[in-house]
């Protein structure tokens, strides 16, 4: 009978971890500690391929350190994901620097830039472009077959 514990996460497996991600100034990002830990299948491509690739390897109960290069988490921020949208497009709603938009087809985007004539959008992710660090702790291992 093969200890529980000395299982390896391997590609397949679904896990349970908690995670506190922060940006190369420390600054917290996201983090799921005290809450519910985030299960999903290691390799499915559900998570950015840097955290994916991070957890491969480790034992239930086993905290590490992972760093990822903005090529694998965001990506590098794309200029054209930067838009320019006329300003009448928005009506009379009130539009400010920072405020969060969304698309018809659920892009989420937030305001640049506000002028007169046109609102820029933003529609990178926030933290494209951006190297990430996690605290990964793995809670569960669910082997596969």
């Amino acid at each position: 009978m093969s200890d529980q514990n000395e299982q390896k996460v391997a590609k397949g497996d679904t896990i349970s971890v908690y995670y506190t991600g922060t940006l190369d100034d420390g600054s917290i990002f996201d983090s799921n500690v005290g809450k519910e830990p985030l299960k999903f299948k290691v390799g499915s491509g559900e998570l950015i391929k840097g955290f994916d690739e991070g957890v491969v390897g480790m034992k239930q109960g086993e905290e590490k350190d992972v760093h990822i290069a903005a090529k694998d988490a965001y990506g590098d921020k794309r200029s054209e994901l930067v838009m320019e949208i006329p300003a009448e497009e928005f009506g009379n709603t009130e539009v400010k620097v920072g405020m969060g938009v969304s698309t018809q087809d659920g892009h989420q985007g937030r305001v640049i830039e506000v002028s007169e004539k046109e609102i820029k959008i933003d529609f990178n992710s926030e933290l494209a472009g951006k190297d990430l660090n996690f605290k990964i702790k793995v809670a569960k291992i669910e082997k596969h077959g």
